[in-house]
């Protein structure tokens, strides 16, 4: 028989997939209003998200281009003006010569351990570039993963650190935006347990966010960038936050992990053949 605790975490997935579908909707008609009003006011309406939502910055709208001396990335800078307290000046990253071939690891060293994320370099170059601009600038260090619903663990907002909780915590992220790369195609389920993937508000709106995914889910794919997956060990430290769950602060299944996760650090590996 299934569980009261299995029911009510089946209960949470398909109340969030439901909301974050009817925002992706949303988030399609605001855009097409946009491309009528200008670029420029395109930013500012995407850059003022709501905190609860999946991720909440906009992003350049070039395809990431292989070349033969690598992949080249466009990144969409949002003006200063235009920015809130919670963003960070992280520059931009390089934009032609990227790295196409092989692997990377991404080592998010937290409290509880160290989750390695692997990248395919053939599909998500412009998401290793990106991490690798944050990485060197230590911009996620000391940040806290700031969400949480069955199955999934939201990190990667810079301005949430310290202590207790903020309304603007999940509001953060760097100065730039880029265009989605590597989405599921046809795969079931769209997010496996393992995978880790870009938070966004709508396509091409990547920053810095992205989520751990430790049980099998649709969401509402295929609409977030894959960065790669994460080692057994790290989804031995997701089980154990999973397993704590959240406060339900967002009123919506979702919240604030009950056990804390601090990013102390994200470094990004030498590129293996």
């Amino acid at each position: 028989m299934t569980s009261t605790r299995e029911r009510q975490r089946a209960a949470a997935r398909a109340r969030l997939e439901r909301q974050m579908s009817e925002r992706a909707a949303a988030a399609r008609k605001r855009r097409q209003v946009q491309t009528g009003i200008g670029a420029g006011v395109a930013v500012l309406l995407v850059a003022a998200g709501a905190v609860w939502a999946v991720a909440k910055f906009a992003g350049g709208d070039d395809k990431p281009a292989a070349t033969a001396n690598g992949a080249t990335c466009a990144w969409t800078e949002v003006p200063p003006e235009e920015r809130s307290p919670q963003v960070v000046d992280a520059g931009l990253p390089p934009t032609t010569d990227l790295p196409n071939n092989g692997t990377q690891v991404m080592k998010v060293d937290t409290n509880l351990g160290a989750l390695n994320v692997k990248i395919n370099l053939a599909k998500a170059p412009c998401i290793a570039a990106n991490f690798r601009n944050l990485a060197s600038k230590n911009i996620l260090n000391d940040s806290r993963c700031h969400r949480a619903f069955p199955g999934m663990l939201q990190c990667g907002d810079p301005s949430a650190k310290g202590t207790g909780w903020r309304e603007t915590d999940g509001t953060g992220g760097p100065s730039y935006r880029f265009e989605d790369e590597n989405l599921p195609t046809n795969d079931k389920p769209a997010y496996p347990r393992g995978v880790v993937a870009m938070a966004n508000s709508g396509p091409g709106t990547n920053g810095s966010q992205f989520f751990f995914i430790s049980q099998d889910t649709e969401l509402n794919g295929p609409n977030y960038a894959v960065i790669g997956t994460v080692d057994e060990d790290g989804l031995k430290i997701l089980d154990e936050v999973d397993k704590e769950g959240n406060d339900a602060a967002g009123g919506d299944g979702t919240g604030h992990p009950k056990k804390d996760v601090t990013i102390k650090s994200i470094t990004m590996e030498p590129v293996q053949d």
